[in-house]
């Protein structure tokens, strides 16, 4: 089955060029099926590129989702059309009332800042607390991950010295995990981020399992059951050339960064990165989505009930 989004939202056609089924509103109102629904609250700037790497994960299931893309209600985004906002994006408060049977929130590059100096996390927050009574299962990415975990557990994030840039091996800990069918001992995982949470205080947290962890950047993946979330650090939606681009970016803008680790052949910049982790993120998002699949009412309204 496919992934239900509108066929003008950009992420449309670079979905249908790769293969990815895709599949119209009109073209969904045909099928006798509910189709998962899935939201994205994007918290990241380049709101088109995240929408596409999240759609093209979790479109390539077996399981028709409707995509919900969803923004903070007052905060307004800088580096995306005012248009493309109104057309395809639905302001937290008017959702409300409405139930998901999955919740993806993105990071947001603002590690440098307290949780409380962020201008939306009243209303953040208010949404970790709607998971819980309308969102069936919640899967917090890097900083909204970290934010997930603090706000639940009280588990706080550390700034580092330097910037955890480049591909780490990471560690399969929990293999009988459902949310690790299918990995291997470890699989490599694309990091960026100026802030890591510690292994000691996830574990003194009750409840909190990490399943993926690296020797080198510290836990990725923890699952709390008891807020039926995951939360990962690092980012396994990324594209082949996420890492480039924030590096050339940086060099251009003269800015101190090291060459991502282990990322380009030979640690050369000069030289097409190589893609070791897109199996993985499949693999991921896919057992996500089939627990999601498994677990979920059918009747959309009895979610938290």
């Amino acid at each position: 089955m496919p992934i239900k989004i509108p066929e003008n939202l950009p992420a449309y056609d670079v979905l249908t060029r790769e293969g990815v089924m895709v599949m119209s509103e009109d073209e969904a109102g045909r099928q006798d099926i509910r189709p998962l629904r899935i939201g994205l609250l994007n918290l990241m700037p380049m709101k088109i590129e995240t929408e596409t790497q999240f759609a093209r994960l979790i479109g390539a299931t077996p399981l028709q989702i409707e995509l919900v893309l969803i923004r903070m209600s007052d905060h307004e985004s800088r580096h995306v059309a005012a248009d493309h906002m109104e057309s395809f994006y639905q302001p937290f408060r008017a959702l409300r009332d409405s139930h998901l049977d999955g919740l993806i929130i993105t990071g947001a590059p603002i590690e440098h800042l307290s949780f409380d100096e962020v201008t939306y996390w009243d209303e953040l927050r208010e949404i970790f607390a709607w998971t819980q009574t309308n969102v069936h299962s919640t899967f917090g990415v890097c900083w909204g991950g970290m934010a997930m975990i603090h706000h639940f557990h009280g588990v706080t994030k550390h700034l580092l010295p330097h910037k955890a840039f480049g591909c780490f091996p990471h560690r399969n800990l929990v293999p009988a995990s459902p949310y690790l069918r299918g990995f291997s001992d470890t699989c490599v995982i694309p990091v960026s981020r100026w802030t890591e949470m510690r292994q000691a205080e996830i574990d003194a947290a009750p409840g909190l399992v990490t399943l993926l962890g690296s020797d080198e950047v510290g836990p990725c993946l923890v699952e709390d059951r008891a807020h039926r979330a995951l939360y990962i650090f690092n980012h396994f939606e990324y594209d082949s050339d996420t890492l480039k681009r924030e590096y050339d970016r940086d060099v251009a803008a003269g800015v101190a960064i090291n060459v991502p680790i282990n990322y380009y052949p030979d640690d050369d910049p000069g030289r097409p990165p190589l893609n070791r982790w897109r199996s993985h993120a499949h693999l991921l998002y896919g057992n996500w989505i089939n627990e999601i699949y498994q677990t979920t009412p059918f009747d959309i309204t009895q979610i938290g009930k």
